[in-house]
Order: C-alpha cells, then structure tokens, then sequence
C-alpha cells in the first residue's frame, strides 16, 4: 500500500467517525420528580455515550427543603439526589466519569470530602471550587457526567 493509499484510508475512516459523531441523538429529559417537570432545565441530557446530570443541592425532594446537618448531610444528600437520577436511567455512580463540585465555602471541603470518599469509589476526575451564593442557600451543589 502507497503511502498516499494509507493517507486517504485515514481520511476515509475520520470523516467516516466524524459524520457518524453527527448524527448522535440527543434526548433532553424532564425530572423524574414530579415536583421538578416544570423547571427550566433538562434533569439529565443523553447522548449516545454519555449523560449529563444537572447540579444537585442537598435538597429533599419530597419534603421540598434542604436537609439539616450542615455540609456532610446535604453532601449526604446530593449524592442520594445524583444516585436517584442515575437510577432513573439505569446508571450507578460507578458510572460516572467526571464531577463538578461547587461549595459556597472552601472552607468545607475538608468535611466535603469526608462524605465524598465513601460514595464516589472509583475516583471520577473532578473539580472544586468555590462560589458565594448557590441556589436554594444551599452549602453544596454537585453535577456529573456518566459513561453509559
């Protein structure tokens, strides 16, 4: 085989990837919690390999409030909230690959982490940072990407 035969299989087979990358559904999911079908976000967006959770505070869901505890219960409770999603479209946290972890005071994430560690086993990558204010008065909200 020529080498201009090997370059134009190469470019054969990545336009080939490319065009089937473009015709990748995308399904945008309402909440499985009836009390979220009506907010202005998707509760999850599916593509053909992955699954993007929306942020989750440490709020519970039927009572309609965040937990009391402090951080490590409404940490407690936003991996409850992220496990419930995942359920809901057959995934466990084993799934995910990535996580996003926002704290309105760096200052927790020592007690944060403590939570975290138990829960999320196969080490995801992950970033952390701080912000003032997050929704709700929430101490923490987290969002995952899971592989399917």
């Amino acid at each position: 085989m020529s080498k201009n035969q090997i370059f134009s299989s190469i470019i054969l087979f990545i336009t080939l990837v490319s065009c089937n990358n473009l015709n990748q559904e995308i399904i945008f999911h309402n909440s499985h919690e009836p009390t979220r079908v009506n907010v202005p976000f998707s509760d999850a967006v599916e593509t053909d390999d992955l699954l993007f959770l929306t942020g989750q505070i440490g709020k519970n869901h039927s009572l309609g409030k965040l937990v009391e505890g402090g951080i490590e219960a409404e940490t407690k409770q936003v991996i409850k909230n992220i496990e419930d999603v995942l359920d809901h479209h057959d995934l466990s946290l084993d799934n995910v690959v990535k996580c996003t972890v926002i704290l309105n005071d760096i200052n927790n994430f020592k007690a944060f982490n403590s939570v975290y560690i138990k829960y999320f086993t196969k080490n995801p990558a992950r970033t952390t940072f701080a912000a003032s204010e997050l929704a709700g008065g929430a101490s923490i909200e987290i969002d995952v990407i899971a592989a399917k």
